[in-house]
């Protein structure tokens, strides 16, 4: 079973690897917030506060995660916040086709709508029923299970709506723009016309 769900070129490891560019950061709920900004349909930002935030309903999915190093994570029961509760709190403009989920540090991700508005995307507070660990993304990360995990941004700061496409921080040096793990999407030279930033 869990063989017939691992992308080509995956393996399950022991134990359950935490890989991460940076330090972990310190968090700071007087003064965190998650900023909705770009094209918003309002034309305006939206800031949630951190009491704001872990306020909003949730939702727990249960999904595997594919590492672009190869091992993948099966079977972890995330709880948080959909895009689709950001998106009706602060909908974006009609022209609206890409986002870019930003992190601290100004690392950040870009999704295109139908991946970030994808039934298992979730802003995740919760891993297998216990608050996020520090080094795994507290508290609050991105899960976008059907992408190789570096689209799952850890430490998640907010989402900027986008009418054109770009690059986001791994995108920039030499990752694939879409990064869908049955594709094997990995790197930008394998980029097919149409499937990066024009």
């Amino acid at each position: 079973m869990e063989e017939s769900r691992l992308p080509p070129g995956q393996y399950v490891p022991r134990g359950r690897p935490v890989i991460h560019y940076g330090r972990v950061p310190a968090f700071k709920p007087d003064t965190w917030d998650f900023r909705v900004f770009g094209a918003t349909a309002s034309g305006e930002e939206r800031h949630f506060t951190w009491a704001e935030f872990e306020q909003l309903p949730r939702t727990t999915r249960v999904a595997d995660f594919h590492c672009v190093t190869k091992f993948s994570l099966m079977a972890n029961e995330w709880c948080g916040v959909t895009p689709d509760t950001i998106m009706r709190a602060a909908p974006p403009a009609p022209g609206v086709r890409h986002v870019m989920i930003w992190a601290e540090y100004g690392y950040s991700a870009n999704l295109r709508m139908a991946d970030f508005a994808a039934q298992d995307t979730l802003f995740a507070l919760e891993l297998d029923e216990k608050p996020l660990s520090p080094d795994r993304g507290f508290p609050v990360r991105a899960v976008v299970p059907h992408l190789y995990a570096w689209k799952s941004v850890k430490w998640v700061r907010g989402i900027e709506y986008l009418l054109e496409d770009r690059r986001g921080f791994w995108e920039e040096r030499g990752y694939h723009n879409l990064a869908d793990p049955w594709r094997e999407q990995r790197y930008s030279y394998q980029e097919e016309p149409g499937e990066g930033p024009a």
